[in-house]
């Protein structure tokens, strides 16, 4: 992977640009390995490369493949000593919410001057790590499906506004799909029925029938009808983890 920040979209880069990316494909293609070039702004024509937004997301799903990239912290990229973290739920919903859109999540944390990761930083990411070694399907592999989501909790598109949106809510759902399998993560443990509007029979967006769904890391059943208002379930009597929760629909 190349990685370039901003600046590289003036014009005098242009033909430069063009050169690079030339050669590093066709060394690629030498190599018979898979390689990566990310830009900001313009500096690439569309399908050339992937498109970064630095501490920000998109707002709706993009049909190239696009990337985040933002910090544990909010007030810096390295390593200070008064550091305000995110919270694990919030990375958490960034990543389900990027991934719904068909983009990519890429973390930065700071390390010490001696090379040590801050027990603050590696808190952080075990916690991403226990949540994705129980959803981890619902991320891995998984393709957009035909909208990101629903939810009252709307995600303005752009950079640096990471650190000022709200946090999401039980009532904000986002969807990935791996074959005629469908994933709706929640944010938040829903007090008494949740419906799922998109997944009504009118909605036109669920192809088929649904045949069952299941809360990943529950060995409890939901109990779930489907109308032509949503999908209506009453989640089990324990909560399967933490920061969200992925509730698998198959045929």
């Amino acid at each position: 992977v190349i990685w370039f920040d901003w600046r590289i979209e003036q014009p005098a880069f242009k033909n430069y640009l063009q050169r690079f990316a030339a050669y590093y494909y066709n060394r690629a293609a030498e190599w018979n390995r898979g390689v990566v070039v990310q830009y900001k702004h313009e500096a690439f024509p569309e399908k050339v490369a992937v498109l970064d937004i630095e501490r920000g997301q998109l707002s709706d799903i993009r049909p190239l493949t696009w990337q985040t990239d933002t910090a544990v912290a909010k007030n810096s990229w390295g390593y200070v000593e008064s550091r305000d973290y995110k919270q694990a739920g919030d990375l958490i919903g960034d990543l389900v919410d990027i991934v719904s859109k068909n983009g990519i999540l890429l973390l930065n944390i700071g390390p010490r001057p001696d090379g040590t990761i801050p027990e603050g930083d590696a808190q952080l990411l075990r916690e991403i790590g226990k949540w994705l070694a129980v959803n981890g399907e619902a991320i891995y592999n998984t393709r957009p499906w035909t909208i990101y989501g629903e939810g009252p909790t709307q995600v303005v598109g752009g950079e640096f506004n990471d650190t000022s949106r709200q946090s999401f809510t039980a009532e904000d759902v986002r969807f990935t799909t791996n074959g005629d399998t469908l994933y709706a993560t929640i944010f938040g443990w829903p007090e008494g029925e949740l419906t799922i509007r998109a997944l009504g029979k009118n909605a036109g967006h669920y192809d088929g029938s649904i045949g069952n769904v299941e809360l990943i890391g529950s060995s409890e059943p939901v109990q779930w009808t489907q109308d032509d208002s949503g999908l209506h379930m009453t989640m089990p009597s324990k909560k399967s983890g933490e920061h969200a929760f992925v509730l698998k629909i198959t045929r």
